[in-house]
């Protein structure tokens, strides 16, 4: 170390020293001197470097953390330098990169039978189905869960519509936001599935909790 200190010097960089005596050769040339000495070490001889080596660990990150703020290091900057990583994952993920599309979205029909739109949960496999309107407008969703409530409730599927069953305006997501946020959003309302719609409100897409496990978002 105290090799490179004379070439950090002639570079004529500004030296930042840390260090836990402040009389030590790096000390004496540094530039800026951060003391991060200890009292007494954690060894029970006081000789292996132990709360020295963690109180160095913090100040680290202390600086780090002080660096990214002053510098304004956002969410972006770190998944553009953490692509691969899970945390890249997290930021740079979007719900139309998991979302089912096109022919896998279930949908029926506000005037479509009951028993239709339980056969669309079921070809679909997402325990769910979104109700539309004449004009493509998400009008409601038909869960799993709705059909066990009719079923207490003695209701007669054979003659319900879509549109009796349905509850409307169900919790959506749009395809541009990040994956992680539909996660947030499906475990705020306690929920496995979502549906994806355009800016019009029609459907576009839908996905559950397999898929966010699927993608390794969660």
């Amino acid at each position: 170390l105290t090799r490179i200190v004379p070439q950090v010097k002639r570079l004529g960089a500004t030296l930042i020293g840390m260090t836990g005596r402040t009389d030590s050769t790096l000390a004496r040339h540094a530039d800026i001197l951060l003391d991060c000495a200890v009292e007494q070490e954690a060894c029970p001889l006081n000789l292996a470097p132990t709360a020295s080596t963690t109180a160095q660990l913090a100040l680290g990150d202390a600086l780090a953390v002080a660096l990214l703020d002053a510098r304004g290091f956002g969410p972006e900057d770190f998944a553009r330098t953490h692509p691969g990583g899970s945390l890249g994952r997290k930021l740079l993920t979007h719900v139309r990169d998991v979302m089912r599309s096109a022919e896998a979205v279930p949908s029926v029909t506000e005037e479509a039978p009951f028993t239709a739109a339980l056969m669309e949960i079921t070809r679909k496999g997402l325990g769910m189905t979104a109700v539309v309107d004449a004009h493509g407008v998400l009008a409601g969703i038909i869960t799993d869960g709705d059909l066990r409530r009719l079923i207490e409730k003695g209701a007669n599927l054979n003659t319900l519509q879509a549109q009796q069953a349905m509850h409307p305006q169900p919790h959506t997501i749009g395809p541009d936001a990040l994956a992680v946020e539909a996660v947030q959003l499906m475990e705020q309302y306690r929920i496995n599935q979502l549906l994806v719609v355009d800016a019009q409100g029609k459907p576009v897409g839908a996905l559950n909790m397999h898929d966010l496990f699927a993608a390794k978002v969660i």
